[in-house]
């Protein structure tokens, strides 16, 4: 069932984070799926043992959890963005 979770809810924090950085046009629903789990793990690694929060990742759906695993996303997006074009967007 956490598989599952992971995947909705990564789904809808990549789909967040695409209007945010204005890239929704360019992703279907698989990357956006991508781009919220793998988000999440990238922001486990960095800010959450920096916050003393989890990510969606580690089962803990909590809003603090769901906040960092968004910003993972967004920053994921953004180092996308600057490789493939050269500036944040």
């Amino acid at each position: 069932m956490n598989v599952i979770l992971w995947i909705v809810i990564g789904g809808i924090l990549g789909w967040l984070a695409s209007l945010v950085m204005k890239t929704d046009a360019q992703q279907g629903l698989v990357l956006n799926v991508v781009v919220g789990v793998v988000g999440a793990l990238l922001s486990g690694w960095l800010l959450a043992p920096m916050l003393g929060t989890g990510t969606i990742n580690t089962e803990d759906f909590s809003v603090e959890s769901l906040a960092v695993s968004f910003v993972g996303a967004l920053i994921l997006l953004a180092i996308v963005n600057l490789l493939q074009r050269g500036r944040l967007r």
